[in-house]
């Protein structure tokens, strides 16, 4: 992800605030306009949780928080831009908020800590890659299987806040914030068409369930996900297509009966 013009003077400001000690007193100064100059980021991703019932300037508060953490926390010596690193924490900080406001459904422990790991990890590979990881990458630095990611992933549905939008990034990298928090509208149906997903995915068997997650949240082609399955690019897209019949069915009857 390349920086957005907008905010190239703070890059500087950025640099020589990491370069500083922690004690050091210039270090306040220069937090402050760091936020007051980064705070826009942190209020447009906190607009796309607006829907969830909770008031916008909570939000605003709990997303500040998230870019404060982002500030804190930039080595800039590793490389990367800044917004790579600190969009996908600030959105975490937000639904942490969530997660700890509502979990609207019972997950096991083991899912719950896993997820934990995933942010931690999602944030420290948007900061190296300079973009949002996939599952496969996120896998091999937890050093987990590509499954287990993926049910930590799923398990992240039951926050009434989840959003993977952060995990959907462009391949060539050239995406930049207003992309990613700008268009809040497109966000948010793709996350009630998400929910409106969730139960039938539950319903798939496990193997099919893998497929549809890696091809459309994974942002994985064909050929990578037999690889990745154990399986021909054939049998993928075979599979791939009844099962999406199946849920374009499964749909259309819901929609018919409402």
């Amino acid at each position: 992800m390349t920086a957005d013009p907008e905010y190239a003077h703070l890059a500087p400001v950025l640099a020589e605030y990491a370069a500083l000690d922690a004690g050091d007193p210039r270090r306040e100064p220069l937090r402050d306009r760091l936020v007051t100059g980064y705070l826009p980021v942190a209020q447009h991703i906190a607009r796309r949780f607006n829907h969830r019932g909770e008031p916008l300037d909570d939000l605003v508060q709990v997303a500040t928080v998230g870019l404060i953490n982002a500030i804190d926390r930039f080595d800039p010596e590793k490389g990367g831009e800044f917004f790579s690193f600190a969009v996908p924490t600030i959105s975490g900080e937000v639904r942490r908020h969530f997660r700890d406001q509502s979990w609207s459904m019972r997950v096991p422990r083991r899912l719950k800590d896993m997820h934990v790991s995933i942010n931690g990890a999602v944030s420290e590979l948007s900061q190296r890659l300079g973009r949002a990881p996939r599952p496969s990458e996120i896998a091999e630095l937890l050093d987990l299987p590509v499954q287990e990611v993926l049910e930590g992933l799923e398990a992240a549905e039951a926050y009434r806040s989840s959003s993977l939008d952060e995990m959907l990034s462009s391949e060539d990298g050239s995406a930049t914030v207003g992309s990613l928090v700008g268009d809040a509208d497109a966000a948010l149906d793709r996350v009630d068409y998400r929910e409106s997903l969730r139960p039938l995915l539950a319903e798939l068997a496990p193997r099919e369930r893998t497929i549809v997650m890696l091809r459309f949240f994974g942002n994985r082609t064909q050929t990578q996900i037999a690889e990745e399955v154990g399986i021909s690019q054939m049998h993928v897209s075979r599979l791939l297509a009844q099962t999406l019949n199946r849920l374009r069915d499964r749909l259309d009857s819901d929609d018919r009966a409402l």
